[in-house]
């Protein structure tokens, strides 16, 4: 079911960003302290993205920051936002998240993205022809489905991804466009639409993915995420100064230029309700890129306020 009378479920999707007169220590510090709130405020999931050679931007391992957060957290659900397959062997990234959902149990999620995660000759470095791996992504992704449910051959000879956990990780999907949904639908994992990166609305992505969904061993039915960027304060005035601020460092900070929902937390709260409405999607990814730790962590306080106020009223 999905409608605007159903609670929103709000998560962060943290890009880990590296603010100017910060070190790279603070930004992992401050990564830690969002989810550690996050989880306190009510969010259902933490995920953090993953970047190469950005200045702006202090995370290019999410799984090795999930690991620390798990640990650093009780609840949360954790995730990557995403781990960018055309440059990995699927075992790896498999035994990888494997491990993260043998320590942490019912909490971890393994998002896919598609793209580079960097400039040209960073990627280059990282991972040679990217062009080439993007071209046998189809074939990658279902590799790593495969040894997710034990089913994986190589040459003709079983391949294990250790260790095999009770609770294996929940797969997604990202993406901004209809290619990105195919894979979601045609592989039978969930889907998130990068709205706030995307130049197109996404309703006809979101529609593509429900009607193509094909269930599979590792989901029944399709299940849709809206990631989005939000800035807001307690007044509106403040709200519209981070705005000004946001346009004119767009792209000093790793971040470019998002599509941002802005106001007071009930206002932003209402055109999420609105979002929800339009996509027939609950479950958001949070962006927020003030930049500033502070008014940071406050935008996410003052949304999980304003939510737990109105939905609390409908009650």
């Amino acid at each position: 079911m999905t409608g605007k009378s159903l609670p929103l479920v709000l998560g962060v999707l943290d890009l880990v960003p590296r603010l100017p007169g910060n070190t790279d220590e603070e930004a992992l510090r401050q990564a830690v302290a969002l989810a550690q709130s996050a989880e306190k405020w009510g969010y259902a999931r933490y995920w953090t993205a993953e970047h190469h050679d950005m200045p702006g931007l202090a995370c290019s391992s999410p799984e090795v920051l999930l690991a620390h957060v798990g640990a650093k957290t009780e609840r949360i659900r954790l995730g990557s936002g995403a781990i960018l397959l055309p440059h990995y062997s699927p075992l790896k990234v498999a035994e990888w998240f494997r491990l993260l959902a043998a320590l942490y149990p019912g909490r971890v999620d393994l998002g896919l993205g598609r793209a580079p995660g960097g400039e040209a000759h960073t990627v280059m470095a990282l991972s040679g022809n990217f062009l080439a791996r993007i071209a046998e992504l189809p074939q990658t992704v279902a590799s790593l489905l495969e040894l997710l449910q034990d089913v994986y051959k190589y040459e003709g000879h079983a391949v294990t991804a250790r260790p095999q956990p009770q609770i294996e990780p929940m797969v997604w999907m990202l993406g901004t466009n209809k290619k990105s949904a195919e894979y979601a639908a045609k592989l039978g994992t969930g889907y998130v639409f990068g709205q706030f990166m995307s130049e197109h609305d996404g309703l006809d992505v979101l529609a593509s993915y429900r009607a193509d969904f094909a269930p599979s061993s590792l989901q029944s039915a399709p299940k849709t995420m809206l990631a989005v960027s939000i800035v807001c304060a307690a007044a509106e005035s403040e709200a519209a100064d981070w705005v000004r601020v946001l346009d004119e460092t767009a792209g000093q900070t790793g971040r470019g230029s998002f599509r941002s929902l802005s106001g007071t937390p009930h206002g932003v709260y209402e055109q999420l309700k609105d979002l929800q409405h339009q996509y027939a999607n609950n479950e958001f990814l949070i962006v927020c890129p003030i930049p500033d730790y502070a008014a940071r962590l406050e935008c996410y306080r003052l949304l999980a306020e304003a939510q737990r106020e109105r939905e609390g009223m409908q009650e």
